[in-house]
């Protein structure tokens, strides 16, 4: 049976429509780290609790297709430099290995910014308030000062 254009992206770890945490047949859901997965999936049944729904927007990637994110980020900021404050290379992705997660709504964003580390879940860049990492020792010690954007973390000088 052939794939449609769309299967395929979502095959690379695309999410055209916000996804549930708890939704494992999207592959940008999951093929995320276990840890991780397990941390967004706790904090997102206590955001249940208080009234927030948790979705995905975006998590794994395969290489592929963050090649394609970073080269239509570098057409609309018109270089490298500029798109990588949005959008990580293959080989510095985050998303690429499992380890991020992007999510929505902003409501969601706000609860996981005040609740993650609680969970080890930590927004990484002031620029994308929609971006989490899993840090374990968040739970005991806070999450890490916020980078400006990408082009501030030193793992993204590889």
């Amino acid at each position: 049976m052939p794939y449609t254009e769309s299967a395929l992206r979502r095959a690379e770890g695309a999410v055209p429509v916000p996804v549930p945490v708890f939704d494992d047949e999207t592959p940008a859901v999951a093929k995320l780290d276990p840890a991780l997965l397990d941390a967004l999936r706790r904090a997102a049944t206590a955001a249940a609790d208080d009234g927030v729904e948790i979705v995905v927007n975006g998590g794994w990637r395969s290489r592929e297709y963050q090649e394609q994110l970073f080269r239509a980020a570098v057409s609309k900021y018109g270089s490298a430099a500029e798109a990588a404050r949005w959008v990580a290379t293959p080989e510095t992705s985050a998303h690429v290995r499992g380890d991020a997660v992007d999510i929505g709504p902003p409501e969601a964003s706000a609860w996981l910014s005040a609740h993650g580390a609680g969970y080890g879940l930590c927004r990484i860049y002031r620029n994308e308030p929609w971006h989490f990492e899993l840090r374990p020792e968040a739970v005991e010690r806070g999450c890490p000062p916020l980078y400006a954007d990408p082009t501030h973390d030193p793992r993204m000088r590889r």
